[in-house]
């Protein structure tokens, strides 16, 4: 069957677009209320960040959401990398601008946007593929292949350190949150059954253990990405949420961040991006 038959009404698709921009920006704000994340700005404190908090994370998230619904149209609309690129960067000013200028989310803009219209296309043409998939199938050259910013720390440290980073992890489909976050978060709930909360920070020292988080790599060089990585792995050892304490011992790795100026703000990406994946693939 030809798949241009398949496409949705406009009114349909529009409204489905509607939805995923708002699940996308509750996304990041439940990445938001989650503690203890070690290093990580949260509901509780500002981790070891200066010039942010959890308001100006909620209100990035808010201001965000508009332009993820975009990036879900122009995907069901078929849109190559230009036009999303473009959303992308009317998504970043409009971040800049409600911010004062912090950059709050400029690498959310980047991977959940990406999946915001992997998802667009997927529901408008109703294939049966993982959003990463479509995303590798449908953009992957481009990604690679596309201007690089020189502002961006994680890519300044990619660079430097010859780590992967956001655009190979899009490229490749997203597998720190197929191969990693995402089965972490679905093992965390058998851990913690009622408490997502929980889930989310069992997720989230998985992903800071086994990712090579360019964040960390900018701010505390190879050797601190190696001491967030064993933090995280001997929390998780020890029990993780599934023992008790495990609030307590999560606090200290989180403080231990803070003393030493660590913040993995990939792995918070790519938890708000599984939180997404998690309520949209099969």
């Amino acid at each position: 069957m030809n798949v241009a038959l398949k496409w949705q009404s406009l009114p349909g698709r529009a409204l489905h677009a509607e939805r995923l921009g708002h699940l996308a920006s509750l996304c990041l704000k439940l990445e938001v209320k989650t503690y203890p994340k070690p290093g990580l700005v949260s509901h509780v404190d500002n981790g070891a960040h200066r010039d942010m908090d959890a308001e100006l994370l909620c209100r990035s998230a808010d201001t965000l959401a508009p332009f993820f619904c975009d990036l879900a149209a122009a995907g069901a609309g078929g849109a190559g990398m230009d036009r999303l690129r473009a959303i992308g960067v009317a998504a970043e000013r409009a971040m800049l601008a409600a911010t004062e200028g912090v950059n709050t989310h400029r690498g959310a803009i980047f991977g959940l946007g990406l999946l915001c219209a992997a998802a667009g296309y997927r529901n408008a043409v109703s294939v049966r593929k993982s959003l990463g998939r479509l995303v590798s199938e449908r953009w992957d050259e481009d990604i690679l292949s596309g201007p690089v910013s020189l502002r961006s720390h994680g890519a300044v440290a990619a660079r430097r350190y010859g780590a992967g980073g956001a655009r190979a992890e899009a490229a490749d489909g997203f597998p720190s949150v197929y191969d990693i976050a995402l089965p972490a978060l679905h093992a965390a709930r058998e851990l913690a059954p009622h408490d997502e909360e929980a889930v989310r920070v069992q997720t989230c020292m998985r992903l800071i253990a086994d990712v090579t988080d360019t964040n960390l790599l900018h701010r505390g060089g190879p050797e601190g990405l190696r001491f967030a990585q064993a933090s995280a792995s001997a929390f998780l050892t020890a029990g993780g949420v599934g023992s008790s304490g495990w609030r307590r011992r999560a606090a200290d790795v989180h403080h231990a961040f803070v003393a030493r100026n660590l913040s993995p703000g990939g792995s918070a990406d790519l938890l708000a991006m599984a939180l997404f994946v998690d309520r949209l693939d099969f």
